[in-house]
């Protein structure tokens, strides 16, 4: 039940059977239906999780009602609106499943509890959270900087094989665009 997650968490660092056992009896399993959420917005956030199978997304509603994602979690991604789970505030983001999902979770108090038992854990998450802050800067330089079939090949980048489990709607709303624009896109590409 746990091998993913230890085996994506074994790519940077090394754990032995004691400090295996303590961090997955912190672990909470959640089984998502297709279109169920995980998080709403407005809620309070006490979790990251780890998608173990299945892919979901995070996404901000404006306040004309329109739909903004700004992330994708498949498996071995992270995923929450961490704002809030750092902050201890409100969710501003809902995050739902795209697909029927399995994630772990672990709780903040929990955490920091691991941080202190196994300071490696920190190493770990701290290597974690670095990736994901220039995967961040990354998307909004491109975003600045790129043109939208630029984005779109960053986004392939970024998510190998994404495509072909979602919407393409999904893929133009994360970039940024209108479908119609992502097909043209697609088929200019396929053109050259």
């Amino acid at each position: 039940m746990y091998q993913e997650i230890l085996s994506h968490i074994q790519e940077y660092i090394q754990l032995d059977a004691t400090e295996v056992e303590l961090f997955t009896s912190m672990l909470v399993r959640k089984k998502l239906r297709k279109r169920q959420f995980l998080i709403e917005e407005g809620s309070s956030v006490n979790y990251q999780y780890f998608v173990v199978s299945g892919c979901l997304k995070a996404f901000e509603v404006d306040e004309n009602g329109d739909e903004h994602i700004i992330q994708f979690a498949k498996e071995n991604w992270w995923i929450s609106d961490f704002k809030a789970f750092f902050d201890e505030s409100n969710s501003k983001l809902t995050i739902d499943s795209i697909e029927e999902s399995i994630v772990l979770g672990i709780e903040k108090n929990d955490l920091e509890e691991l941080y202190r038992k196994v300071p490696k854990f920190e190493r770990f998450f701290r290597i974690k959270l670095t990736r994901a802050y220039v995967a961040l800067q990354n998307r909004i330089l491109s975003s600045l900087e790129k043109t939208n079939e630029e984005q779109y090949l960053d986004f392939q980048k970024a998510y190998p094989n994404l495509e072909q489990r979602i919407p393409n709607y999904m893929i133009a709303n994360y970039l940024g665009i209108q479908p119609e624009s992502l097909s043209r896109i697609r088929k200019r590409l396929v053109n050259n």
